[in-house]
């Protein structure tokens, strides 16, 4: 919240910011925290509540660098302009540009709307050639070939028919994954102790995740309660012909088209990537997979991760005991359960012990993600590993594990932030007054 009151003190920013005046979340993850902030750099700005004097350093950081973010939000501004110009669909602007006129504005300063053109065209080439024709018009032209998808539709059905549907781990993992969340957190609390690596090289070499990535193929585990999917059982996966970021599916109900589409957005550096054939037959292997990974050590991260996420409790009842829950829930329960913004929501409009809200309510959604906290944590922690395992980066060390599954709920936190301030700026004042206070505290 203090960065986003400070955000509003500026002018200028405009092209940077939303609707409601504050930030745009692409603003915040690749502008703002990484290059202005730098909370790694200053704690005190760390974290989702700061002391007084974080807020201070917070705000002076951010006003110190006006003239660069107005210049960098020009830049943008520029930049769209001339990528229209020149026909250029490929990519989100957002996540392709904002770094580059950043550090165009730290450089030059504002850019002349003229004479800035010829530089404007050069970096709009620049990002894009480097794709090496790795673009989502390419991916879709494969796809979408006749011929192709015959042959790759035939894949997927070979892939999903040789799929292992037995076990292939010795004996009880919980005790092991307790372990490893006990004990992966206190690696960056600095905190003397096990930090896990053994539990963690047992579940690995165990081949845990593949084992519980088989029986979410089953009625054993439900992936659909854990938000994986829409049925009772995952599908095979469909090849699809289009993808908008706006229409995915839930992770294990995307296409090969769709997961591959993601993998390309997302990308900064496409030309580290694969080629588009290779990009499609590696994600019909992978889709195919339990847990929809290939890499073992990602198959635990999930795994980890779905029994973190099981004990998360933001709001209501705790499904288990505080003394039983691991270090990893606590750490995180204790964070989420502070947020303003959860007691904000719980003081208007959520009840923990009804089982639905009305529709009209614009917090209902939100609502039901935190009686169920798991489902939005463990969508966002598969899109993450999924990414991972397509550029081939494992998970062997206890603290690159907590680095993951922390950021993940720090993620899923403050895209709620973000939803419930939005949601409830839209709440009438008498609505908010007759909110059933009594009862959501």
């Amino acid at each position: 919240m203090v960065l986003d009151e400070v955000w509003r003190e500026l002018d200028g920013v405009e092209p940077l910011s939303g609707p409601d005046g504050g930030p745009l979340s692409r603003t915040v993850k690749l502008i703002l925290d990484p290059l202005v902030v730098r909370p790694v750099q200053n704690p005190l700005c760390a974290g989702p509540i700061v002391t007084a004097d974080g807020a201070q350093l917070l705000a002076t950081r951010v006003h110190a660098s006006a003239d660069v973010l107005r210049a960098t939000a020009a830049w943008f501004t520029l930049l769209k302009r001339v990528r229209r110009a020149l026909r250029i669909t490929d990519g989100n602007p957002q996540d392709l540009y904002f770094q580059r006129c950043f550090e165009l504005a730290t450089g030059s300063g504002a850019p002349d709307p003229l004479r800035d053109e010829s530089v404007a065209e050069d970096t709009l080439r620049d990002v894009h050639e480097v794709a090496a024709g790795r673009t989502t018009q390419a991916l879709k032209a494969h796809v979408t070939d006749p011929a192709r998808a015959r042959e790759l539709s035939a894949l997927i059905d070979l892939a999903w028919g040789r799929r292992p549907l037995s076990g292939a781990a010795t004996g009880d993992h919980a005790g092991a994954v307790s372990a490893v969340l006990d004990a992966c957190p206190g690696t960056r609390l600095e905190e003397d102790g096990d930090d896990g690596r053994h539990a963690l090289d047992d579940l690995i070499a165990g081949r845990a995740g593949t084992h519980h990535g088989i029986a979410l193929w089953t009625t054993e585990v439900s992936a659909h309660r854990f938000g994986l999917t829409v049925h009772p059982v995952p599908g095979p996966p469909r090849l699809g012909t289009s993808a908008s970021t706006s229409a995915l599916g839930l992770p294990f109900d995307r296409s090969v088209h769709e997961r591959v589409f993601t993998v390309l957005r997302a990308s900064t550096d496409r030309a580290e990537l694969p080629p588009i054939h290779e990009l499609v037959t590696t994600e019909i292997a992978r889709s195919c997979s339990p847990w929809a990974l290939l890499d073992e050590s990602l198959r635990v991260a999930a795994t980890t991760g779905a029994a973190l996420a099981t004990g998360l409790h933001p709001i209501g009842t705790a499904s288990s005991p505080a003394a039983t829950d691991t270090t990893a829930v606590r750490v995180i329960n204790g964070r989420w359960q502070r947020e303003a913004y959860v007691l904000q929501a719980r003081r208007l409009t959520v009840n923990a012990d009804a089982a639905t809200l009305p529709d009209t309510n614009p917090l209902a959604a939100i609502a039901a993600e935190l009686r169920e906290p798991w489902r939005p944590y463990l969508r966002r922690l598969w899109v993450r590993l999924h990414g991972r395992d397509v550029r081939e980066f494992s998970v062997h060390e206890p603290g690159e594990l907590w680095d993951l599954l922390d950021g993940v709920a720090r993620s899923v936190i403050l895209d709620h932030r973000m939803r419930v301030k939005q949601a409830l700026s839209a709440i009438p004042l008498a609505d908010a007054a007759d909110a059933p206070e009594s009862r959501a505290s």
